[in-house]
């Protein structure tokens, strides 16, 4: 199995850019799909951003599609997300997710689908 811990998160200030980490122990990172969820205060946890294992193809929620960009290197176990032109309405805690197996749209977006979690980071938005 793959642990995953996040890093990056903070406080910042609307307009701010901010990347967060998702470095992987354990297991075969590179045969992981990755996504990227965040949950806010009294809400579910939503989806943010996707990152296929081999390709890298990348997908995004229509709330950070122009804002947000996932990366990965696999050959230091680690997924970025790149957060730029950050609001208030960006905070949450944000958490990286493993899944083993391809998912289409709209099961990418589903966290019952994945596999394996990281203990999440904050990112405070202030306006």
């Amino acid at each position: 199995q793959v642990q995953l811990v996040e890093s990056g998160g903070g406080l910042v200030q609307a307009g701010d850019s901010l990347r967060l980490s998702c470095a992987a122990s354990r297991g075969t990172f590179s045969t992981y799909y990755i996504g990227w969820f965040r949950q806010a205060p009294g809400k579910e946890r939503e989806f943010v951003a996707y990152i296929t294992r081999d390709t890298y193809s990348s997908y995004y929620a229509d709330s950070v599609k122009d804002r947000f960009s996932i990366s990965r290197d696999n050959a230091n176990n680690t997924v970025y997300l790149q957060m730029r032109s950050l609001t208030p309405e960006d905070t949450a805690v944000y958490y990286c997710a493993a899944d083993p197996i391809y998912r289409g749209s709209p099961h990418r977006a589903r966290p019952e689908k994945y596999e394996y979690w990281g203990q999440g980071t904050q990112v405070t938005v202030s306006s």
